[in-house]
Parts: C-alpha cells; structure tokens; sequence
C-alpha cells in the first residue's frame, strides 16, 4: 500500500531570545537580538500508509507537537518536506486541510459560548458536507461517543471528556482519511480513555482512517496501535511495533514455571536470572539472545513442569528504558537498533 502520510528529512528551528534582567536590559532587548537556536525536530523521515494507526512517542519536549502542526501545516518546516497524499500542506494549504482532521488534547475547536450542536453545523457549512450526510454523521456519532446528550450544551460547559468527545466528531464530521491526534486522552478519566478508544479503534477498522496519534498512555499504545514511532530530541530513535521495541532495548521478558516437585539440581540456562521458591521458578532472559522454547527446553531438563506463565516487560518500562538510551547517545537510536535507527520498509 502506497504512504498517506510523509516526511522527509523535515526540520523545525526555533530562535530563543536571551533572557536579559531589569528594564535597562528589557531597552537593550528592543534594538540588539542575543539568544540561541533550539531544534525541536531535527531531520526526521517516515512514511505511514493509508489505513495504519501509529503511535507517536516522545517525552515532554522531544518535538511531537511541534511535528503534528508541520504535517497539519500549522507551522512551516524550517528544512525537509511534508506530503499528504502527495501534496504539500504548507504550498497546497485548502486542498490538503480539506483531507485532514486535526485534535489538540489541551485545546478546542469549538467555539466557548457556542452549543455544540452550533460548532458542529458551523463546520459543517465550511467543509461543505450535505445536510443528509451531516444527519448521519451525527446518528453515527451518538452510537459511538453518545453525543447528542452534548449538542445542545455550551462547550464551556462541558466536562473534559465531553469536550474531548466533541472535539473528535468535529475532525471526524467531513469524514477526512486522515487524523493526527496530540494527546486526546490527556487528563481524562478511566471511563473516558475507554470510550475515545472504543472509537479509535471502531473508526480505523470501519472507515480505514489513517490515524497519527501523540500520547503519554501507555495504555493508549498497547490497546490501539500496531506500530510506534519514538522522538527524542528532535531525532526519531525507533519505529516499528511494540515487541520489536521490548526487544531493542533489551528488556528481559519473565517467566514462571511450576514444576510437578522442587528443581534438586542447579539451575542453568540461557536466562539472566532465575528466582526458585519451592516448586516455582521464575527466570527472566532477553528474547534478542534466545528463545522461548529454548528456555523452556533448558528448563524441562530440571525437571517435569507443570504450568507455565510467561510475562512480557511493561511498556512504560520499555519506553523509560529506550529514552534513555536516546538521551545517553545523544538522540541517537538504542545499541541493539541495526544501523543507528529501527527503520521499516518503504512503501
């Protein structure tokens, strides 16, 4: 399948001003510019295809809001190249805005004083969608997000998770194949992270929306996307899917075993640590160095084994792990990535 979405090599510079004390050095400010250069995105590449839903990762600062407004064309790249379906949304702004939808976790589209009813229509006029469409639109997004208990409510009178819910039929209501997401579960609720994921993971299957989306919830990876992309420092350090990523940083996996009597012998194998109490046996071992049925072939020499449990490293610590490894080369990829970055194939 040919990519949807694509950067090439894109840039963001940023130029700071110097902070300069007192009202003598606010005046100097006025006529002498003194500060630095701050790169929020520095040469990053990816291409997504029609109908993928990634995750796009980073900690606070490392330039994924700042790399969803150059593909929205909110800002313009200071270097490289953005292309929604083949075009430039910063040189064809009106023909690439009409594909997307676009939300903000910490920012409304919907005007404050308005109903949401009165947002709706004002959108809908602007996109030009049909009055027949519109109606169905609406009927499908109250199956979904339960919205027409909202239409009529003013927006600054709505819950965070209501505001959040009407923010997502407002990039969803001229039905874009295209959606980028910061952070949309942000601040939310259990109840209302279950229901917009309810509607993620419907809208993608149902409609074959490409969908980009930001987050901090790892629980927001692990239930919706098939693939993740990791910035750090403005440099993309992994992208491809979530047990490629366990991997790369080497995170050990876990497993229990319960045997039919306690292990009288020792316990060796190709784990890097192993924990008996009784009859059970915990080892941990790194999947990137063996197997495991290797593990569990060297684990029936033991003895015979009852049951087996086996765990798989949490996905906070893997990404707590894989910053780190960013951070200590500099923005670089992790040791085990081949070639410097975990790339996927092209299109």
């Amino acid at each position: 399948m040919s990519a949807i979405v694509e950067a090439v090599e894109l840039r963001k510079v940023f130029r700071v001003a110097k902070d300069r004390p007192g009202v003598l050095g606010a005046l100097r400010g006025l006529f002498s510019w003194e500060g630095r250069e701050v790169r929020a995105v520095d040469g990053i590449s990816f291409a997504i295809r029609r109908g993928e839903l990634v995750g796009y990762l980073g900690p606070n600062g490392a330039g994924k809001s700042t790399t969803i407004k150059m593909l929205a064309g909110i800002l313009h790249p200071t270097s490289g190249e953005v292309r929604i379906e083949g075009r430039s949304p910063q040189r064809h702004r009106q023909e690439v805005v009409r594909r997307l939808g676009v939300v903000f976790g910490q920012r409304t589209q919907a005007w404050w004083d308005l109903p949401v009813r009165d947002t709706l229509e004002l959108l809908a006029a602007m996109y030009g969608v049909k009055p027949a469409d519109y109606r169905a639109a609406l009927k499908r997004f109250d199956e979904m997000l339960e919205i027409g208990a909202i239409l009529d409510v003013p927006v600054r009178k709505l819950s965070l998770g209501q505001r959040m819910r009407a923010d997502l039929v407002a990039a969803w209501l001229h039905r874009p194949p295209v959606v980028f997401l910061d952070e949309p579960t942000i601040g939310l609720d259990a109840v209302a992270k279950r229901r917009i994921r309810e509607f993620l993971r419907e809208i993608n299957r149902r409609e074959g929306t490409t969908i980009l989306l930001t987050t901090h919830d790892m629980d927001d990876i692990e239930e919706l996307c098939s693939r993740v992309m990791v910035i750090n420092h403005g440099r993309l350090v992994y992208d491809g899917d979530v047990e490629g990523m366990r991997r790369a940083v080497g995170v050990p996996s876990s497993m229990r075993v319960e045997f039919a009597a306690p292990p009288a012998g020792p316990l060796v194998g190709p784990w890097t640590a192993a924990v008996q109490e009784g009859p059970t046996v915990t080892v941990a071992f790194d999947r990137s160095r063996c197997t495991a049925a290797e593990v569990i072939a060297a684990l029936n020499r033991c003895g015979p084994i009852r049951d087996i449990y086996m765990e798989e490293p949490d996905i906070e610590r893997v990404i707590e792990r894989l910053y780190a490894q960013a951070g200590t080369a500099g923005g670089a990829a992790p040791a085990n990535s081949p070639g410097g970055v975990v790339t996927r194939p092209g299109p």
